[in-house]
Parts: structure tokens; C-alpha cells; sequence
């Protein structure tokens, strides 16, 4: 690799300052294809070879993919491109400036996960393609703060990419093997409205809609009993009753009610069986209770993701970091890298509390740690022994 790319402080301030928001709301999601022309750039000048792929559907936005070296197998140092909006008033610091304070580099993307990106480019500086037995990738994806559709698009894509990836996602630099699958899910009931003043001048769907979260309580619990991994700090499947609305005025029954629900469910589980168990139990009251009923996802679900323990990646990983391999509760894009045949771990220099926060931060101490635990999975994925 030349000394062409900037230096990581012109980078990460690069990064910082290029929005790149992504939300399933339209008003507040942006293309992230400044930030990913930018890093074609940096990575060309830096002699990556560099594809960036388009999302069907989806012409303002792309992934990035770039490789050094060539041949099968390989180590992927994954990113996604885009972040969460933000409110800028409740910023103390310009959320698209880098901001040097206190032992912090401030900024939108600083922890969740702009500055991972260029931590990559910079951890293979010096590097050049012959050097490499195995070839190192960069990837850029777009769209994981909202559908992912740009880890959707390299699964539906088929082409395999590397054999190990580590996606730099905030986990304090302690390697995660796990995580929980995400759902989101919507329940309406639709009964007939009618005057309060006699209620069976109608069917109340507020009242069947009661009866259906008494259900999915006591399911919650069986799902509790029944399901357990000892390696996420809550052990078990997790159901949120997130939002609720129905009717429209006190003196009217209640005509179409409806419920939306969070589940985290562990890896042994899959979205399909959850989803038709669950439209099971709304079926059983709805039916009972002569209801029109609906289930239909939010979104695409995110399945969990995991890794065996004994991976090559994890041990190494764990050797590096001295910890052990640990189990998160949020969703990343690593069932998707998975899914594409890779050992994938989530390990980046940021921190989950700092994800979503006003005056989001990276603490400088962690850069340097990074780097060298990113050269070093580099040494031992990609390298012929003796190079360094």
C-alpha cells in the first residue's frame, strides 16, 4: 500500500463531515454515495482494487468493496457507511465535525461507526498486494441503521467474499461471537364501532386487543422456560409491547385497534417459526372474539447471529484482545456475512452507550489499540509468516 491515502485525522475528518443518515423515515434518510465515492478514492489512490456495487431498488444507494492481494479466503474489515439522524440542538459539539476535546474525537459516526473505516484503511497502510498470500477486503455496506439492504444485497448477490470478517461495530473492544435476532412486529384487530352507551351495538377491539397481550404474556414466559443461552447476559428470548393504538373518541367503541411489539430471540430460534407462533396466539383471541386479525412485520427481521467458539477468528481475537468471546443484544449485519460463508465477529473501538447519543464520542486512548489489534489479525490472516 503507497502513502497516497490521507492521514487517519484527514480521514476520520472526511468521514465525520459526509452525511450519510439512512431511516426508514423518507424525510431523513440521505444516499450514502459521497461518503462511498470518498472512500473509493482514498482506497484506489492506496492500490485496493475497488467495486462499488449497487442495491436493486435502491439507485441512491451502494456497498463498497475493495481487496488488496488476490486469491480464495481471506480477512473482511466491514463497516457500514451510514448513521442514525440526529438532533442537532441538543449537540454541544457540530455533529458532522470532527471535534478533538477532553481525550475525545466528537462527532456523528465517531463510535457507531464512521471512524472504523478509516481505523481499516489506516491499520494496512504500508501493505502492498505481494505482499499478501491471502487478500485483505474493506467493505462498506449501506443502510444498516435502517433495512440493511446493503448487507441484504450482498447476500442476494451470492458472491463470496473472504473467509473471516470482523465488522467494527461499538463493542468496546471485546469481541462478540452472538447476538440476538431482532424483530418488530404489528398486530391489528378490526371489530365494529358503535355508540359507548350500549355496548353490543358493537365488538371492541381496545377489549380483544387486551385479551391478545394477556397471550403474548404467557407465551413471554414459556418462551422463557424453554429457551435459554447461558452466554447472553439475558439469557433468554425478550418481548416488548412497544406501542399501541386504537379508536379515535371516549363515546365510541373501539373499532380497529392496533399493537406493535419488539422480540430478541436467540439464535436456536428462527423469524418464520417465531412469527407463525405468534399469529397463532393472536388467531386463538381473535377468533374467540369474532375479530378480524392481521400479523405482519415492521420489518425485515434480522436474524441472530453466531460464530463457533472454536473459530479460528474468535481464538485469535480472544488472544489478542484477553477476552473471552461475549454475546450482545442488538442486531449487526453478521448473520448476513454468515449467510455468505464467513466466520464473522463484531469488534470495534467504540462503545454501545455512545450508538445514538447527542455528542457521540471515540475516546483517542482506543485508536491506537485498534490499529494494532487490526495489524495483527491482518499478520494472521493475511500475511506469509515473517511479514509484518
Amino acid at each position: 500500500m503507497s502513502n497516497q491515502a490521507p492521514s487517519l485525522t484527514s480521514m476520520l475528518e472526511g468521514l465525520i463531515r459526509t452525511l450519510s443518515v439512512s431511516s426508514v423515515t423518507p424525510a431523513f434518510d440521505h444516499s450514502n454515495r459521497p461518503l462511498i465515492d470518498l472512500l473509493a478514492s482514498w482506497l484506489e489512490s492506496a492500490g485496493f482494487r475497488v467495486e462499488i456495487l449497487s442495491i436493486p431498488g435502491r439507485p441512491d444507494k451502494a456497498n463498497l468493496l475493495a481487496t488488496l492481494g488476490r486469491g480464495p479466503g481471506g480477512l473482511v474489515l466491514s463497516g457500514h457507511t451510514d448513521t442514525v439522524p440526529f438532533d442537532a440542538h441538543l449537540w454541544k459539539h457540530d455533529p458532522l465535525r470532527l471535534t478533538e476535546s477532553d481525550g475525545r474525537y466528537y462527532g456523528l459516526g465517531t463510535s457507531d461507526m464512521k471512524s472504523f473505516l478509516g481505523l481499516a484503511i489506516e491499520a494496512a497502510r504500508g501493505l502492498a498486494a505481494a505482499d499478501l498470500t491471502r487478500p485483505l477486503m474493506i467493505l462498506a455496506t449501506a443502510d444498516e441503521e435502517s433495512a440493511m439492504h446493503g448487507a441484504r444485497a450482498l447476500v442476494a448477490a451470492g458472491r463470496p467474499l473472504g473467509r473471516y470478517a470482523v465488522i467494527g461495530e461499538p463493542t468496546g473492544l471485546r469481541p462478540v461471537r452472538l447476538h440476538k435476532g431482532v424483530m418488530g412486529e404489528s398486530i391489528r384487530l378490526v371489530g365494529r364501532s358503535g355508540h359507548a352507551s350500549d355496548p353490543t351495538l358493537g365488538n371492541n377491539a381496545m377489549e380483544g386487543m387486551y385479551d391478545v397481550i394477556g397471550a403474548l404474556m404467557a407465551w413471554r414466559a414459556e418462551l422463557q422456560q424453554a429457551h435459554r443461552h447461558p452466554a447472553f447476559k439475558i439469557p433468554h428470548p425478550t418481548l416488548n409491547l412497544g406501542h399501541i393504538h386504537g379508536g379515535d373518541n371516549p363515546n365510541r367503541i373501539c373499532g380497529e385497534c392496533e399493537l406493535h411489539l419488539d422480540l430478541r430471540i436467540l439464535p436456536a430460534l428462527s423469524p418464520a417459526d417465531v412469527r407463525a407462533e405468534l399469529s397463532r396466539r393472536v388467531a386463538t383471541v381473535a377468533e374467540r372474539r369474532g375479530l378480524i386479525w392481521q400479523v405482519e412485520p415492521l420489518f425485515e427481521s434480522v436474524p441472530a447471529a453466531e460464530t463457533p467458539a472454536g473459530s479460528a477468528l474468535v481464538r485469535a481475537a480472544e488472544a489478542l484482545t484477553g477476552h473471552v468471546a461475549e454475546a450482545v443484544s442488538f442486531g449487526t449485519e453478521a448473520p448476513f456475512l454468515n449467510q455468505l460463508g464467513m466466520e464473522t465477529i463484531v469488534l470495534g473501538p467504540g462503545d454501545i452507550a455512545q450508538a445514538h447519543q447527542p455528542d457521540e464520542y471515540l475516546a483517542l486512548d482506543r485508536i491506537t489499540p485498534t490499529l494494532e489489534l487490526l495489524r495483527a489479525l491482518i499478520r494472521r490472516f493475511c500475511l506469509a509468516p515473517g511479514k509484518s
